[in-house]
This record gives structure tokens, sequence and C-alpha cells, in this order.
């Protein structure tokens, strides 16, 4: 197989995956009671952000003090 039909069968095999699996994968069953309110998201994200906002001050912080350091 050629180097172009290697690539052609990747991106279709991809382009296919993309547009079949969406519709398998459902985040909640359909129910055919009464609807009920969405599940929160955004306990973990806030979680997670401000992690990720307590990390890059640590690094910042411990680059400067290694710059200050360095020149000492």
């Amino acid at each position: 197989m050629t180097k172009y039909g290697k690539c052609l069968l990747m991106w279709s095999t991809l382009f296919i995956f993309l547009i079949v699996l969406p519709g398998s994968l459902r985040a909640q069953p359909t129910d055919d009671g009464a609807v009920d309110p969405d599940a929160p998201i955004d306990g973990g994200i806030s979680l997670l952000l401000a992690a990720g906002i307590g990390y890059g001050i640590k690094k910042a912080r411990d680059n400067k003090k290694k710059r200050t350091t360095h020149l000492l």
C-alpha cells in the first residue's frame, strides 16, 4: 500500500468513527417517565481549575527564585 493509500485509509476510518460513535454514546439513557434535571458538572471542573492555577503560581515562583539565585 502506498503512503497516500495509508493516509487515506487512516483519515477515512477516523471520519467514520467520528460520524458513527456519537450516535451510540450517550451520557444518560432516555427515560419514558418525567424528565430528570441534568447532572451538574461544575464541582469537578472548579477543583481542577483551582489546582491548575495553584500549580501555575508555584511554577512561576520557582522559576523566579531560580533566576534570582542564578544571578547571584
